[in-house]
């Protein structure tokens, strides 16, 4: 498949692309957690 047949490049590009995916999760995910703070004037 697209000329790859070592398998142990397939499971690094697999595992770099489930990592990317898994970061975009998590950065969802945590978008607004955090201290708020509120600006006193």
């Amino acid at each position: 498949m697209l000329g790859i047949e070592d398998p142990q490049i397939w499971i690094a590009y697999i595992l770099c692309i489930a990592g990317a995916i898994s970061c975009m999760i998590y950065g969802i995910l945590k978008w607004n957690d955090g201290e708020e703070t509120e600006a006193c004037s």
